[in-house]
């Protein structure tokens, strides 16, 4: 057994695939962000007010997943806040990601440690916490830009009272204390129409929008990190063409192209190879594919759950309608006890799901009948079914009527 470790051990040691694999990650800042320049000079520009010791304007940046919002704003304030040191100006930032700290209290209790206020993990109440905080911000002067990154999510689940709160900040704080500024991060290009109109006006005071990147970008940034991240000759143009490829096609996602090459690395690392081929990617690509449906499944809310079970009830290997897809969902609704929503509402979850590439949802036209919309499951099945199963309620749900024969295996499986 030492000798199998010794053996892994010094394959990651001595790589020869690998000199830096952290360059990889998606929560590495580069020094450089290529295709991003005009972005990085409009988050700049706005920002740019504090080192005047003025409250830059409230910002909301969205765009899909992976077209370097988050690095871009995190890029630009590092080097604001370094030039603010030079000038003597106090300029902080506080970053918090509510997919992480999903909740209102503990938005606000990061908020507060990132200048020096201590909020016990739980024991207080959210308004108490941000009174607390209120009254540090007041007793300091200087500036604080608090970023919430992919705050749709906090906003889903908790309503949009915390940011309306903070967006309105200022007109607690005395004249002289904390200036306070909002970057909110989103990857919903939609999410603005969710917000109340209040809060959309106080955050939406200045909007930048990322388009997503295309091959070519692509390339340009895998190049970028490759160079640093993997060892001599370990990579090629065939390979980086080929992650830039795959990933424009998933809308442009420099996070999806740096996962699969990585992931690729590691597999052509596992296997002792001399360098990362065309074929490690084609198999990082199915890995990851499962583990991003399967962990997208496994946080849905119930009713997007029971949306999903309600397809493979009724579509089968083949394809179902909304309505006919409404009637299985009320049915398995009604079988674990849970009120059903509407079917307007169904329809917006398929829409949701369509657009996470779980289901496909495409309208098709049945001559004088009218419209209807084709439903079908986008994802691996059996992954689907793996990550449904993980509820107990589900799994039941999933035993006790047949499905469709071709997928009866995969139960056995899921619930194994």
């Amino acid at each position: 057994m030492e000798d199998i470790l010794d053996e892994i051990f010094e394959r990651v040691v001595e790589s020869r695939i690998f000199r830096n694999r952290d360059i990889l990650s998606p929560d590495y800042i580069p020094e450089k962000l290529p295709h991003r320049e005009n972005e990085i000079r409009k988050v700049g520009s706005v920002l740019a007010q504090a080192l005047k010791n003025s409250r830059p304007n409230n910002l909301f940046i969205y765009g899909l997943t992976g077209t370097g919002k988050t690095a871009v704003t995190l890029y630009v304030l590092r080097r604001l806040e370094a030039k603010a040191r030079q000038l003597g100006v106090d300029v902080r930032y506080a970053y918090v990601n509510t997919r992480q700290r999903d909740t209102p209290y503990k938005v606000l209790a990061d908020i507060a440690s990132s200048i020096g206020l201590r909020v016990p993990f739980t024991g207080l109440s959210t308004a108490e916490v941000y009174t607390r905080l209120v009254r540090a911000l007041s007793r300091r002067s200087g500036v604080l830009i608090v970023v919430l990154d992919e705050v749709d999510w906090l906003v889903r689940r908790k309503g949009d009272d915390i940011l309306y709160k903070l967006t309105r900040i200022g007109y607690e704080l005395p004249a002289g204390s904390t200036k306070v500024s909002i970057v909110g991060i989103t990857n919903d290009v939609k999410f603005v129409e969710m917000l109340d109109a209040r809060v959309r006006s106080s955050l939406g005071e200045e909007e930048v929008v990322f388009p997503p990147y295309n091959a070519e970008q692509l390339r340009d940034i895998l190049w970028e990190r490759a160079r640093e991240a993997f060892q001599p000759g370990a990579v090629d143009e065939a390979v980086i063409s080929y992650c830039a490829a795959l990933a424009a096609r998933e809308h442009g996602d420099a996070r999806r192209a740096l996962d699969l090459l990585r992931v690729a690395g590691e597999m052509a690392e596992r296997e002792n190879a001399p360098r990362v081929t065309v074929e490690h990617v084609k198999k990082a690509w199915m890995q990851l594919e499962r583990d991003r449906v399967y962990e997208v499944v496994s946080t849905l809310p119930l009713h997007a759950r029971l949306v999903l079970l309600a397809v493979i009830k009724a579509a089968g290997t083949g394809y179902t309608t909304t309505g006919e897809l409404y009637t299985v969902y009320r049915e398995l609704a009604s079988r674990i006890g849970v009120e059903s929503v509407t079917q307007r509402r169904i329809s917006d979850i398929i829409n949701e799901l369509d657009m996470l590439g779980i289901l496909s949802a495409r309208v098709v036209s049945r001559g004088r009948y009218g419209k209807t919309r084709m439903i079908s499951l986008a994802a691996d099945p059996g992954t689907i079914i793996e990550a449904l199963a993980r509820d107990t309620r589900l799994r039941q749900l999933l035993e006790d009527a047949p499905l469709p024969p071709k997928r009866e295996q995969l139960i056995g499986s899921a619930g194994a």
